[in-house]
């Protein structure tokens, strides 16, 4: 991927990823997340690992949002008005993401630059990809399938006793 195309990608991709944190409203923050993993599947469109670009657009972008929707309209969170942090706080934050920046294009700089590695012959595929997840990660894909089970029923419960 050429460094033009890479943050043409990336511009976008970082801003979408602050909305989802930075907006109050939390739907509008899951769909700001929609977005992010959106993005984030052209990337691998481009590395030539269309596979995972589709399981990422099915899985996260399909399933997992609408899980985390579901959650959040079941829940009926309302905004809270935020209260004001002072300029002077502002100021110091603003200026400490600022240094941040500039210690990343400074260390970006200085970075060595060396041959990317060759990917191994089938990544991004089917068959690569699931004798991966069946085989060396069955046991965090079942946790992960668990753990999404146990938020699902503990946002009906938390909601039935809400009514």
């Amino acid at each position: 991927m050429d460094p033009i195309t890479f943050f043409a990608l990336a511009v976008p991709l970082v801003l979408v990823a602050g909305l989802v944190v930075l907006h109050p409203n939390p739907v509008y923050s899951a769909l700001f997340l929609v977005l992010t993993l959106f993005l984030l599947a052209v990337y691998y469109l481009f590395l030539e690992a269309h596979m995972v670009a589709v399981l990422q657009i099915i899985v996260y972008a399909g399933a997992v949002m609408v899980l985390f929707l579901f959650v959040i309209m079941l829940l009926n969170l309302q905004t809270d008005p935020q209260p004001s942090l002072g300029r002077g706080l502002s100021r110091v934050a603003l200026g400490g993401g600022a240094v941040l920046i500039v210690e990343l294009v400074v260390l970006l700089g200085r970075a060595p630059t060396q041959e990317t590695a060759e990917l191994p012959e089938g990544f991004g595929t089917v068959v690569g990809l699931s004798e991966r997840l069946f085989t060396d990660f069955l046991i965090p894909f079942e946790v992960t399938s668990v753990l999404l089970l146990v938020a699902v029923v503990g946002a009906v419960v938390l909601a039935q006793r809400q009514t």
